[in-house]
């Protein structure tokens, strides 16, 4: 069986004007670019455990039956001891799992999990955090934009997104931060959100047993935000450990990035593994490489709409690079007369032209522009469109790059539907 050709083709180069007179001078790194260059590189990737108790290291499991016997001796075989619905004393593989979150959270040491496990019992109870995920707490005009859950990273864990710029707004920040109760009833959604993320995992040894989190700091206000996000940051941290296997920050500004050169010495090689961090204007090409592009949503880059995950599990994409002084042509044929033809198709950072033609097959028939050759800005959001033919034919997708020099990563799907006409 002969192997399809694939629909993208590259039409030979066009090559980058020649600079005028003298060469550029060699190009000297900045402090500040320096800083951010050593921020942006990452420990060694973050290995999530696996919680199979036959993995575990022989003091490990001395520490992790040395906590379930102080469990037991605090609140007895039918003592009210439970997580996500899991009893604690149960003897399950779920269990298990969460007993080594803490664990794992204090180094197994046992008598400081055994504390931190207990608080975070007491603060459930005290929050009443096992009925918050399904509450209505009003803040319909925060959801899919302030933290929301979206979609699943490439290995399946569940993701969640968090941005703050809107609260530049200074309405927006009176009317959830204006006074005490405000900001209680904020950090309870917040905890709403990260509940139901958690609703999504496995609590199975081998399983997802952890989310993502992507922040995007762009315009995010620094000093307004400041107890808001300390007191999230504090209440992630005492109640839910190990329970997010990366975290991405997008969007970075230059003295985020500064900082984080600063302080990364003072962290734990763990903690560090999990960062991610990228500057403005590389989102798109980030998220790519731990999240596929029908699940990144549109405003970073991806082909992921608000509605479309409604509709089931989301049409997979195709990826493709797009590099500097490269124009590549996607070709998508046998489009049967009257059918009709829907695609989306993404450029990270775009900054380069984009056009799309129906070809006829026909000897005589004219080629029809159905979009016409336009700048796309880097801030804009993947192509969505579709087109009818009245002839049978072929759909050219072209993104043009030859003006830059920058290589960048894209995406496309499509579906074809046949025309329900005898």
């Amino acid at each position: 069986m002969e192997k399809a050709p694939s629909p993208i083709s590259i039409p030979e180069k066009t090559p980058l004007q020649d600079p005028p007179e003298a060469s550029p001078k060699p190009y000297k790194k900045s402090f500040v670019t320096t800083l951010m260059e050593a921020a942006t590189l990452r420990s060694p990737s973050f290995k999530e455990d696996t919680y199979f108790i036959s993995h575990l290291k022989s003091s490990e499991k001395k520490a992790f039956q040395e906590l379930k016997d102080k469990l037991m001796a605090s609140y007895g075989p039918d003592g009210e001891c439970t997580m996500w619905g899991i009893p604690l004393l149960g003897g399950d593989e779920k269990a298990d799992v969460i007993l080594l979150k803490f664990l794992r959270a204090r180094d197994f040491r046992v008598s400081d999990s055994f504390h931190m496990l207990e608080k975070c019992l007491a603060w459930r109870k005290e929050f009443e955090a096992d009925n918050v995920a399904e509450e209505d707490l009003g803040f319909k005009e925060l959801e899919g934009v302030v933290a929301y859950m979206h979609g699943y990273d490439r290995e399946g864990h569940p993701v969640c997104y968090n941005a703050y710029g809107v609260f530049r707004d200074k309405d927006m920040y009176e009317r959830i931060f204006g006074d005490e109760e405000k900001l209680k009833k904020f950090l309870r959604w917040r905890v709403q959100v990260l509940e139901r993320g958690i609703n999504l995992l496995h609590f199975k040894p081998g399983g997802i047993n952890s989310i993502i989190q992507v922040t995007d700091l762009k315009d995010m206000p620094k000093r307004e935000l400041r107890v808001a996000s300390n007191q999230i940051l504090s209440l992630f941290q005492d109640n839910y450990p190990e329970m997010v296997a990366r975290k991405i920050f997008i969007n970075v500004p230059w003295y985020f990035s500064v900082l984080y050169s600063m302080f990364s010495p003072f962290l734990t090689q763990r903690t560090k593994s999990k960062f991610v961090i990228c500057r403005e204007g590389y989102a798109a090409e980030t998220l790519y490489r731990f999240i596929r592009p029908e699940d990144v949503p549109v405003q970073y880059g991806g082909l992921s709409r608000p509605n479309d995950l409604q509709n089931g599990p989301p049409k997979p994409a195709s990826e493709f690079t797009v590099k500097g002084g490269e124009k590549v042509n996607i070709q998508i044929e046998g489009i049967e007369a009257g059918a009709t033809i829907t695609w989306d198709l993404v450029v990270g950072g775009w900054d380069l032209e984009y056009s799309a033609e129906f070809v006829p097959n026909a000897e005589g028939s004219y080629t029809i522009a159905v979009e016409k050759p336009r700048k796309m800005s880097p801030s804009e959001e993947a192509i969505h469109n579709s087109f009818t033919s009245r002839e049978a034919g072929k759909m050219i997708l072209s993104v043009d790059n030859t003006a830059s020099r920058r290589k960048k990563l894209a995406a496309y799907r499509y579906i074809v539907r046949k025309s329900t006409l005898v």
